[in-house]
């Protein structure tokens, strides 16, 4: 009977960050939120200003999405331990990040086309009232937008090892863990779609109330939809590089990484050695999963090829693979 010790070599598979008071944080933004934009809708029909509507039914698109950001992080947390997730629960938060930046290409439609009507056909605006909903529906968004500021952590997000799996095709197969709590924090891909939906808000509140004592003081009365416009056009801008980073993690698009580019560097330098084959991609935040294939007619095994990408502590789970050529170099 073996006495080994086999839970040395089975890996954990939490790679996502604990989020716990980012989760916390989102749900009371959906409460803050949600009260806002009932009475910005309210106020911008009653008032009739296109600007305060605008940035009413956008806060309403928001808090859809910030509360699909919150549910994700209680999912994520929920299912950490579900083996049926190969990698875990990391990508159910990137997933909520890129149906935020759908929801937002939606509202940017909806923001343009009703603000295009209302330059065809004007409306009578109230503008002291609608001031006032404006600049409480700001303070709201400053608000949220410091509840859901990026929260910076020294060292490790995480705080688990590396998992190293080893393949060496002279039939030897070892494998073990090496623990390494250096791993750089990443991005809350998650955390950073609900924040731009809440700086997108206080964008159009900004915008609603800049509109409103135009239209007051001036007489500018064709700024209220035209900010809609502009407000649309520069949300549509966070919208694509939001809808571009999330799309790339859940598409493992990650092998233009410069992390690709220096493990093919370190290999390069060992003598008597050829990568055949290289997969790298995201598995946390700042968290990268990797399958090398390498030649070799030396004695190398998986362990010391392993070894070499010690330094690069956001690798958490590697295998590597060595196909021993029998002829000579």
């Amino acid at each position: 009977m073996s006495t080994c010790n086999h839970a040395r070599w089975r890996p954990s598979h939490h790679y996502r960050a604990p989020a716990q008071a980012a989760e916390r944080r989102a749900w009371l933004v959906v409460a803050l939120t949600g009260g806002t934009m009932l009475a910005e809708i309210s106020a911008g029909y009653w008032f009739n200003s296109m600007a305060l509507l605008a940035d009413g039914w956008h806060m309403a698109s928001h808090m859809l999405a910030i509360g699909l950001a919150a549910l994700a992080y209680w999912l994520a947390r929920r299912l950490a331990d579900d083996p049926r997730y190969a990698f875990g629960t990391w990508k159910v938060e990137v997933l909520a990040g890129f149906a935020s930046a759908v929801l937002l290409v939606v509202v940017i439609g909806l923001m343009a086309v009703e603000s295009a009507m209302r330059l065809w056909s004007p409306a009578e605006i109230a503008y002291q009232q609608a001031l006032w909903v404006a600049l409480i529906g700001l303070l709201v968004n400053l608000v949220s937008a410091w509840l859901l500021r990026e929260q910076h952590s020294h060292g490790s997000p995480l705080g688990h090892a590396h998992h190293d799996h080893d393949h060496d095709h002279d039939h030897d197969h070892d494998h073990d863990h090496d623990h390494d709590h250096g791993v750089p924090a990443g991005r809350d891909l998650n955390r950073h779609a609900a924040f731009i939906h809440v700086l997108a808000d206080a964008l159009t509140s900004v915008a609603a109330i800049l509109a409103l004592l135009a239209g007051q003081w001036l007489g500018w009365h064709w700024l209220d939809p035209l900010m809609g416009l502009l407000g649309a056009l520069i949300i549509g801008v966070w919208a694509k590089g939001l809808l571009l980073e999330t799309a790339g993690v859940l598409l493992d698009r990650e092998m233009d990484n410069p992390l690709v580019a220096q493990v093919r560097q370190r290999l390069a330098d060992l003598d008597d050695t050829e990568l055949t084959d290289l997969h790298l991609w995201r598995v946390g935040q700042a968290q990268y999963a990797c399958i090398i294939s390498l030649v070799t007619h030396g004695p190398r095994n998986a362990d010391d090829y392993k070894a070499s990408l010690a330094e690069y502590a956001e690798l958490v789970h590697i295998t590597v693979e060595v196909n021993r050529c029998a002829h000579a170099p």
